[in-house]
């Protein structure tokens, strides 16, 4: 038994390693809760492959007819949407990274290679089956609770369905979903189309390994505190803090998935009090900027992509009590919303809304001028 354990843990730790080094897909997913009742979800995405296009928001329609992929084709499940939504995209495809609903319910997905691992398809369950990317669109558009979800999760099956269009990457998620009233939920399929439901640590969500491995890896941490450090004497010496901040000493600072996921618990659990939903929208952007990726930082120089400036392509805050979905792009650092509010999604047609198609940041010029004075010339 010694043996098989070391085994393990030596593969787990191998392959944990190879993720690690992987520059491509790194995102960071929080939550934070307001005293007025706001819930407000957000997130960066990275992806570093090349431009995915995540700041153009696609928006579904109420009623829209759906057919799930399979690896046959698109001869999987069909339903009809009961609810409009808004959600990023990626290569152009009607999903993407996270998107939330006009009843307030949120799903976020977020790579997790080399774990996710979903159900081996079966041509007589074609009526069941459905693609990744047709699981986000099937929870935005039938859903306005977790609960809901949760409970007709059997009633589908998650297979793999290869997307050349997908950047020519695999498709190995898992999602963190959250509603108005604050009930949570990550889901994970591995072993072959197992679902695994947990209740997210804090609001917290990261990359691999799977999330039960991320709550074992807190334990390591149980000594930090956003408390300072006292001053110590030892015999004639007296040693003080070097300034501020030293209860979080043995935060980890690099972006490995663990080590973001550690950092994302700490700031969500020392965050001030947030009277307002908008107030936490921005303390959400606060602390994700502990997290933007410099592209440089996880990529060699010769394999740097020309097209995209980070790989910290966007981040976005999602405020399930108003129903606004916030943004900004590695393009423009501007916040951006829209008011699914206003939206009426029985009569909106599908759109795109692309507000980066200048690819540059607004600046504004608040540089303080002095007029100039006529001399007066004395005779």
């Amino acid at each position: 038994m010694k043996i098989n354990y070391f085994i393990r843990n030596s593969i787990i730790t191998i392959i944990v390693v190879s993720l690690i080094s992987s520059p491509i897909y790194a995102c960071t997913g929080i939550t934070l809760l307001s005293k007025d009742g706001g819930v407000v979800v957000a997130r960066t995405v990275e992806w570093a492959l090349n431009d995915a296009q995540h700041n153009q928001l696609l928006v579904v329609p109420r009623n829209k007819e759906f057919k799930a992929q399979t690896p046959e084709g698109t001869n999987g499940k069909s339903w009809k949407g009961k609810y409009g939504f808004v959600t990023l995209t990626a290569y152009g495809q009607p999903y993407g990274p996270d998107g939330v609903n006009e009843e307030g319910l949120y799903v976020g997905v977020y790579y997790l290679p080399g774990f996710a691992e979903y159900a081996v398809y079966d041509k007589t369950k074609a009526s069941k089956s459905m693609s990744v990317g047709d699981l986000m669109q099937w929870m935005l558009s039938s859903f306005k609770t977790v609960d809901e979800v949760i409970a007709q999760l059997n009633n589908i099956i998650v297979v793999n369905v290869e997307n050349k269009d997908f950047g020519g990457a695999a498709l190995p998620f898992h999602f963190k979903i959250v509603d108005p009233s604050g009930s949570s939920k990550i889901i994970e399929i591995v072993n072959k189309g197992e679902v695994k439901i947990y209740d997210p640590y804090l609001g917290v969500i990261t990359n691999s390994p799977t999330y039960d491995w991320h709550l074992i890896n807190q334990r390591n941490y149980l000594n930090l505190s956003n408390s300072p450090n006292q001053q110590k004497v030892f015999g004639n010496y007296e040693l003080n803090p070097l300034g501020g901040g030293s209860g979080l000493i043995g935060l980890p600072g690099d972006f490995t998935p663990p080590s973001r996921f550690v950092r994302a618990a700490a700031f969500t659990a020392s965050c001030r009090p947030l009277s307002t939903s908008i107030d936490a929208v921005f303390e959400s952007f606060r602390i994700l900027d502990n997290f933007n990726i410099p592209l440089g930082a996880q990529m060699p120089s010769e394999k740097t992509p020309s097209d995209i400036v980070s790989a910290t392509q966007i981040t976005s805050s999602c405020d399930l009590k108003e129903k606004v979905y916030y943004y900004h792009t590695m393009w423009n650092r501007q916040v951006r919303k829209i008011d699914l509010k206003l939206i009426d999604f029985s009569a909106i047609k599908e759109q795109i809304i692309d507000d980066d198609v200048n690819k540059e940041n607004v600046i504004k010029d608040v540089t303080p001028l002095q007029s100039k004075k006529k001399k007066i010339i004395k005779k």
